[in-house]
This record gives structure tokens, C-alpha cells and sequence, in this order.
């Protein structure tokens, strides 16, 4: 099964935004919210990404 490719925990969000975390199997978790140029928070689970769901809107 070929991995679907994903923001990893640490690296630096490209955007302001809600983050969903998503599972190894490609469950759905929970949103966080991540600052551009930040790094995205540690996973509770081994091979979890994040995906950028809301981006930020601001003027």
C-alpha cells in the first residue's frame, strides 16, 4: 500500500491554519492549530501526518 504524502510532526508549517492529523492507516483525528513557519506538533502515533484543512484568513 503505497503511503499518501503528508505534512510530518516538526516540520515547518507552510501555512496559518487548522491541521488535521492523519493516521497510519488514513484514519481522521483531531485539528490543531499551527502558525506559519512554526513546527507542527509531535503525534501521539508512529507515521501520522498532517494535512492543512482551513487555511488562515487574514487581511
Amino acid at each position: 500500500m503505497a503511503k499518501t504524502s503528508g505534512l510530518k510532526p516538526g516540520q515547518t508549517a507552510p501555512a496559518s491554519g487548522q491541521y488535521q492529523k492523519i493516521g497510519p492507516r488514513g484514519g481522521k483525528g483531531p485539528e490543531v492549530t499551527s502558525v506559519k513557519g512554526e513546527p507542527l506538533p509531535p503525534t501521539p502515533t508512529k507515521g501520522s501526518t498532517y494535512k492543512l484543512v482551513d487555511r488562515t484568513k487574514h487581511k
